[in-house]
């Protein structure tokens, strides 16, 4: 006896993947399907790399083979799984005098915010683990140096980087959650302790993450500057070409017009840094019990309106949900469940960053680091 190949796929097409109401077989989840008596084999095709449910949907897949077409069905060892090639993101050449610094890394994103509270580092969080779930090589640094969140955000607080010599020189070994690589200045301070240092005791912190974390290779290295403009923002100008900025505001008058101080900075002939496009966090309130319901607290479409005001793209909405501030608080980062509403919301941040930053780097030319040109202190790009 053998079976048919429309058996075992109306067999197969009882397994809906996970969160969805899409089963397999009409995902195109199913190739290379070889039948030779009772023996069956093919091939499961996954979107991403290192699929969380690629052994759960193995298994399902036995099971309903062995459950609709009979137990001497011949499945078990002969599923094998195919993921897709890793993603290559488009980068930005180098010159001779850009390179000596992060030379593998290929692009390199500030996310910035004009004022506090808006929730920058929480969308830095995000987005820095929607990337690597994307199938990206992802690396963050935490430059809100009197401020630093991300190791509570990523549940690291109690890690202490490895720090090794390399060439003579002190190498910080980046502490890695949820497929990030991060440095912060909150891993070499007690979290309780106020940092009071003045500016370039700060800038000097900030260099050191850059310069002396091994990095390594990386698709994006996302950048999470403290709210306003400071030494900071030009320390960081300075010391690297920026592929451009992601500026994060609430829809709320107060926030956007610090808001376009930001992108006024950037955009300005002294630093000249591309504007990737902006965020509006907070956009809505959403109550669990309405989910069909939206509260504008902060207004409505602020952030929309500036970005199409300004030519800028809008990157995304995203609402204000109880799980998000739960998910910084416990180190879970709500990106982390891409099948969640919030989840959803930051794959569909991460995808529209991919693609802004394509499409940058096809349409301007490199971003070239700031000089400090004469006496007075003045920047410029060189």
């Amino acid at each position: 006896m053998s079976y048919t190949k429309e058996q075992v796929l109306n067999a197969l097409g009882k397994i809906k993947y996970p969160g969805t109401e899409k089963d397999i077989v009409s995902e195109n989840m199913i190739e290379d399907l070889i039948i030779e008596g009772k023996k069956i084999s093919f091939s499961l095709v996954f979107k991403k790399e290192k699929d969380p449910f690629e052994s759960s949907i193995r298994k399902a897949c036995v099971s309903a083979i062995l459950t609709y077409l009979g137990e001497d069905a011949d499945i078990k060892g002969n599923i094998s799984i195919k993921s897709p090639e890793p993603k290559q993101i488009k980068t930005q050449p180098l010159t001779i005098n850009q390179n000596r610094i992060l030379p593998e890394v290929k692009n390199i994103i500030a996310v910035a915010s004009g004022k506090g509270g808006v929730g920058k580092s929480t969308i830095a969080t995000n987005l820095a683990v929607s990337l690597a779930k994307q199938g990206y090589s992802v690396g963050l640094i935490d430059a809100d140096i009197f401020g630093p969140s991300l190791p509570k955000m990523f549940n690291v607080e109690s890690i202490h980087p490895n720090i090794f010599k390399a060439n003579g020189i002190d190498m910080i070994e980046p502490v890695e959650n949820y497929g990030v690589k991060m440095l912060s200045i909150g891993f070499f301070v007690n979290p309780d302790d106020a940092l009071v240092w003045r500016g370039p005791m700060a800038t000097s912190a900030l260099k050191q993450l850059i310069n002396q974390g091994d990095w390594g290779a990386l698709d994006f290295l996302l950048i999470d500057l403290p709210p306003g403009t400071s030494d900071i923002h030009l320390t960081l100008v300075q010391e690297v070409p920026v592929t451009g900025a992601i500026i994060v505001s609430t829809p709320q008058d107060v926030a956007l017009a610090d808001a376009i101080k930001g992108i006024n900075m950037f955009k300005g002939d002294k630093i000249n840094v591309p504007i990737i496009g902006l965020v509006e966090n907070m956009a809505w309130f959403t109550p669990e019990e309405l989910p069909d319901n939206r509260y504008y607290i902060f207004g409505r479409d602020g952030a929309k309106n500036l970005s199409e005001k300004l030519n800028i793209p809008l990157l995304s909405q995203i609402p204000i949900v109880q799980s998000i501030r739960e998910g910084g608080d416990d180190g879970n980062p709500a990106a982390v469940d891409e099948n969640s509403i919030t989840g959803k919301a930051f794959a569909e941040l991460g995808r529209r960053v991919a693609e802004e930053v394509d499409k940058r780097n096809d349409e301007l030319s490199p971003t070239k680091k700031v000089e400090i040109t004469n006496t007075d202190g003045c920047a410029a790009a060189k």
